[in-house]
């Protein structure tokens, strides 16, 4: 990997480069959308990149489930088996010890927030504390054990066995193992995690065996001065880049500033990643910290629920769901060159959407993800 830096704003972090991987160069700022189990949901491979799509991001832990490494290393490698020819990266599996563990005993996503209504807000009484386990997931110093989603086997998932899983699925960038703490969890066992964390980020380095680049991940949930101990030391090792996990409070200013002071930390020559983060919101906020890309399941997600976004200069988003939009005859975005915006109308998407047919949910993501790149660009260049 060669990760080479363009041009710095003068009034912010934000910096255009190009990321170049031997499948291909990705110019950043980006946002990777999410391809969990190797797919965009609803696109082909084909779509996806004329989508202008030019990385995606596959989950370690979901494809060593289905259909399991062995078949995509004897397919090829990641590449060959979902017909992507541009670059990819895969997670480490670090956030399924929340999601599989405390998120889903509490019913939380890895942010807290009071205006989500599906995210259970925890107060000082129920927070996680040191020595607390989830019902389903056991966490050790070693690594962790799942039950099986899928058929309800025992798995269990360390720093070794999550790069040889990712060396087996041969993508461009991989991530190494960690654990994503709730944001629930209180100071005490943030550290704890912390240190886990760190310890099998050393252990990721010593086994790699591949040539794939390896980007370290910065933890530390809410607490400024773990997040900056954690960054200082994932900078120390011998990362080719840094993703940044977890959260950093329901408040986006609270994040904003989290991420000022992680990346104040990390070496400026060497590339950033901000995983799980991605709302409409955020994106140009976190550009202008210096991240240089991001992923997210929110086009995907929002397209699967009738949501559409619409005009680049001052983002929104529009539920097709009402019946109201049957009667718009207009394009999703007058301003948008996709081509669902080029030769369909609102009203024939909202038909599809409230007829429960899945050609919507492809036009609808499509949109989304033309829509989320476009405008990852142009926060670039602000």
């Amino acid at each position: 990997m060669e990760f080479k830096i363009i041009k710095k704003s003068k009034r912010s972090r934000a910096r255009l480069g190009l990321l170049k991987t031997q499948n291909g160069v990705v110019e950043t700022p980006c946002f990777v959308p999410v391809a969990t189990q190797a797919v965009v949901k609803t696109l082909t491979s084909e779509e996806a990149e004329q989508a202008k799509c030019q990385i995606l991001i596959a989950n370690t832990f979901h494809l060593h489930l289905k259909p399991g490494e062995n078949i995509v290393k004897k397919s090829g490698g990641l590449h060959k088996f979902m017909n992507w020819q541009r670059p990819l990266m895969t997670d480490s599996g670090g956030f399924q010890v929340f999601s599989l563990g405390f998120g889903k005993d509490l019913g939380t996503g890895k942010i807290l927030n009071a205006h989500n209504a599906n995210i259970k807000l925890i107060d000082a009484d129920e927070s996680i504390r040191s020595g607390n386990q989830p019902k389903e997931v056991k966490i050790t110093k070693d690594g962790v054990y799942f039950n099986s989603p899928v058929d309800g086997r025992k798995l269990f998932l360390g720093p070794k066995e999550s790069i040889k899983i990712q060396e087996d699925l041969g993508a461009d960038i991989i991530f190494s193992f960690d654990e994503c703490p709730p944001p629930s969890a209180d100071y005490k066992y943030v550290k704890g995690s912390l240190l886990k964390t760190h310890e099998w980020a050393k252990i990721c380095l010593k086994v790699k065996k591949s040539r794939q680049t390896l980007f370290g991940i910065v933890q530390g949930g809410r607490y400024k001065d773990l997040r900056m101990e954690s960054a200082k030391f994932i900078a120390s090792l011998d990362f080719d880049g840094f993703g940044i996990g977890g959260e950093f409070g329901s408040d986006k200013k609270q994040m904003v500033a989290m991420l000022h002071q992680t990346v104040k930390e990390l070496p400026d020559e060497k590339p950033r990643h901000l995983l799980g983060i991605g709302y409409l919101k955020d994106m140009e906020s976190v550009i202008k910290q210096g991240i240089d890309s991001f992923d997210c399941t929110i086009p995907t997600h929002y397209a699967r629920r009738g949501m559409a976004f619409i005009n680049l200069k001052n983002p929104v988003k529009i539920d097709l769901s009402k019946k109201s939009f049957l009667n718009n005859k207009n394009p999703l975005d007058k301003n948008c060159g996709c081509f669902v915006c080029q030769e369909y109308k609102i009203n024939y998407i909202t038909h599809l959407f409230r007829a429960k047919e899945i050609t919507a949910l492809k036009l609808l993501t499509f949109h989304n993800l033309y829509f989320l790149i476009l405008l990852s660009k142009k926060s670039g260049k602000k």
